[in-house]
C-alpha cells in the first residue's frame, strides 16, 4: 500500500466505524429535518429502544456530529441538532439512502 493511502484508509475506516453502527444513519436522517427532542426522536424511530437511542446520541455527540442543548424550562428539555460536521455527513449519506430505496 502506498504511503499516501494510509492516512485515507484510517479516516475511511473511522467513518465506517461510526456510521456502521445500527441506528446512526436513521438518527442523522431524522436530525437533517431539524432540531428534535429525545421523545420526538424516539417517536419517529419507535423500534429503537430508549437505552440504545441514548447511547447512540452520546456517541454522536462525542464524535462532534450532534450537539445537545439543555433548555432549563419546567420540565427541563433536551434538544439535539446536527453540527455543521453532522450536516455535511448527512448530505453525504443522501445518495446512499437513494441507492437503498432503489436497490434494496
Amino acid at each position: 500500500m502506498s504511503q499516501e493511502l494510509k492516512p485515507l484508509l484510517a479516516k475511511v475506516e473511522h467513518v465506517h466505524h461510526i456510521i456502521g453502527k445500527k441506528w446512526v444513519n436513521l438518527i442523522i436522517h431524522v436530525l437533517m429535518e431539524g432540531t428534535k427532542r429525545f421523545s420526538e426522536l424516539h417517536t419517529v424511530i419507535p423500534d429503537l429502544s430508549k437505552r440504545m437511542l441514548n447511547e447512540r446520541l452520546k456517541e454522536l455527540e462525542e464524535c462532534g456530529l450532534i450537539s445537545r442543548e439543555v433548555i432549563p424550562d419546567r420540565p427541563v428539555r433536551t434538544e439535539y441538532l446536527l453540527t455543521a460536521k453532522g450536516q455535511e455527513l448527512g448530505t453525504a449519506l443522501l445518495p446512499v439512502e437513494a441507492w437503498a430505496m432503489k436497490w434494496l
